[in-house]
Order: structure tokens, then sequence, then C-alpha cells
């Protein structure tokens, strides 16, 4: 999975913070960027989004109405997930990411990790 361009990524927190599918000009509203990206180009990101299978798409009357096709959270876990494919030593990579992270987070996973070794 490809990481998110500066505007995709601006489009998609926009789709997640919607409490339903969104038009194109419902999410031109909803940008907060200065300067406003035209039209054209916010439908062109979501077009291309949905090329790409992160949203999907509904007719909402002659428009497009578009949503994530995952949450943020799935998203999120499978671009993490992709990245640890890619690596070459996925070992080192999960070590440095485990170095990244603070304590809490790291109580988080441990906690997580604690729960999935019970449930198996």
């Amino acid at each position: 999975m490809r990481r998110l361009g500066e505007l995709e990524a601006a489009i998609m927190d926009v789709l997640w913070a919607a409490p339903g599918p969104a038009t194109v000009r419902g999410v031109l509203e909803a940008l907060d960027r200065d300067p406003e990206p035209a039209y054209t180009t916010v439908m062109t990101v979501l077009d291309n989004l949905h090329r790409k299978d992160i949203v999907t798409r509904e007719r909402d009357g002659r428009a497009w109405a578009y949503r994530p096709a995952l949450s943020r959270e799935d998203f999120d876990a499978e671009a993490m997930a992709s990245v640890l494919e890619s690596s070459a030593d996925r070992g080192a990579t999960l070590l440095r990411f485990i170095g990244k992270i603070g304590p809490d987070e790291l109580a988080r996973l441990r906690a997580a990790m604690d729960e999935a070794e019970e449930s198996a």
C-alpha cells in the first residue's frame, strides 16, 4: 500500500471525519487549505483514490458521493504491514519502530501482544 500524498491525506481526513458519504463539493467545503484547491483537483484526487480502492463511491443525483473503503485504523494498520513486508530485515525494522514509540504506546503494544497470545 502506497503512502498518501499531502492532498490525498487531507481529503481522507475529511472523509474519515464525515458522518456519511461526501460529494466533491462537500469535501472541498470541509478542506481547511490555503489556497483552496480547485474543484477539479479534488475531483481528480477522489477519482484516483477510488481507482486505488482507498475510497468507494455511490451516485448522489448527478454527482458521486465518496466514503473511505477502510477505517483510519485499518488503513494505517495495512500501511504498517506493507512497510514491514517490504523490509529486507523485518526484525530490524520492528526493533527500530519499537524504539520510536513512547512508553504509553509500548505498554499498549505489550498488552495487545499478551492478549493475542492468550487467544491463540
